[in-house]
């Protein structure tokens, strides 16, 4: 497994940690770090919220939740986000993002 450092938050409802997006990329995959965030390459474009749909659904999937419990918290015009994942620990979000 890699060592990657990125910081994952408690949330009140569950885990929160920033994001940075790489849109236009051949596959959704993480990448590794970009400053405290966590970089990840998505295959939409960043156009009107494109991104987010894209990022929501990947980390759903990377997680094993249901799609409504991953949210883009900050950061819904930008490549940097906030994202929050309702329902789980930092220790899990990270144990499974990189599994």
């Amino acid at each position: 497994m890699r060592e990657i450092q990125f910081n994952i938050t408690k949330a009140e409802e569950g885990a929160a940690f920033a994001v940075h997006i790489v849109p236009k990329s051949t596959k959704n995959e993480v990448v590794g770090k970009h400053g405290d965030a966590l970089k990840v390459r998505l295959t939409s474009t960043s156009v009107a919220g494109v991104a987010n749909d894209t990022l929501i659904k990947f980390l759903a999937e990377k997680l094993n939740v249901d799609r409504k419990k991953v949210e883009v918290a900050a950061g819904m015009m930008s490549a940097e986000k906030m994202v929050i994942v309702v329902g789980m620990t930092p220790g899990e979000v990270e144990a499974l993002l990189f599994s």
